[in-house]
Formats: C-alpha cells, structure tokens, sequence
C-alpha cells in the first residue's frame, strides 16, 4: 500500500498542517508572545523593589508613554528618542523613580536607536532579568530601586566593560548632577 494514500498519513498531514497554522495565528495575535512574557512576569513580581506603587498610582504619575514603557515593558520606536544623540554632560536618572543609573560619559553611540551606555553607574542600581519574549533569548535590565523596564544589555559594547546597555530615552531622564568619582 502506498503509504501517501493511506488514511492514517492523511490524519498526520492534515493535522501537522493545523498545528503549524494556529501556532503561527497565536503568534501573531500575541497570545503565544503573552504566554512567554508571563514566565519572565512570574519572576519579577517575585521581586522586591524599594519603590512600590499600584497601576493606578504609577498611571498618575508616569505620562501613558512613560507607564506603557517602564510599568508594560514596552519599546520606543529606534531613532525616536530625545537622548538618542545627546552629548549633554550629567547623570541619567530613572524616569519613574529618579534614581542614579548612568552618567553621561559612560553613553556612546552604537547606532541602534536607542541611548547606548557602557556601564551604569553602581552595579546595584540596575537587575538584569533573563527575557525570552519574543523568540529570543536576550537579558532585560531594570531599575533596581522601583522595577522599571529601561531596555536590555547585550554584550557587544566597547572596552572597558564589552557591554551595550540599550536603554530606552522614555525610561531616563538627564540631569546636570554631577558624581564624585
């Protein structure tokens, strides 16, 4: 018997076919992308932050592009950001909580869209956080004092630290303070 033709291949077929179709429809739809980002969520409400606030309360005090970015861990369009290319001198503080996290001499331009830094300015103002989202396996940083997303570090940077904290410009906001170093 030709084993194309038998009906038991045929159930096989048609039903590999189905399973591919509706996985790719999830995907598409973000219910698949939903289920993924709830694995890296689970994790992080584990967390404790030193800043605690309801949705509510941070929806008063963030603008909804703010909120959207450091609370639903949103991006900001590449090239869209106001400290994309700023060469301003001074110290990047979290946008929902003002905390210090880079100054600007550690910010270099890596032509990704997005404000680019080498190191933050203490290793325990930022928590890094393995993020599978997305089809990819990548580390997502937030600010350690209220949770805030602010982007992702990748480690194709420059010397001295080979790091590329890809921040987001909504998630920062550059004040002239300066740190002793």
């Amino acid at each position: 018997m030709n084993i194309i033709k038998s009906k038991s291949f045929k159930r096989i077929f048609v039903i590999t076919i189905l399973t591919i179709v509706l996985s790719f429809e999830l995907f598409q739809s973000g219910i698949y992308q939903n289920r993924v980002f709830a694995q890296n969520e689970t994790k992080e409400k584990n967390m404790k932050f030193n800043v605690s606030k309801t949705d509510e309360e941070w929806k008063k005090i963030l603008t909804p592009e703010q909120y959207e970015v450091l609370r639903l861990k949103g991006t900001e369009r590449p090239f869209t950001g106001k400290y994309t290319t700023t060469t301003t001198d001074g110290v990047y503080n979290c946008a929902a909580c003002g905390a210090k996290l880079f100054k600007s001499d550690s910010k270099f331009d890596s032509h990704c869209g997005w404000p680019s830094f080498y190191e933050a300015i203490d290793n325990g103002q930022i928590t890094e956080i393995k993020d599978t989202t997305h089809g990819m396996v990548r580390t997502e940083v937030v600010c350690t004092n209220c949770g805030g997303h602010l982007g992702h570090v990748f480690e194709d940077g420059p010397k001295p630290t080979g790091l590329r904290y890809c921040i987001n410009s909504i998630s920062i906001e550059l004040t002239k303070d300066t740190l002793k170093k």
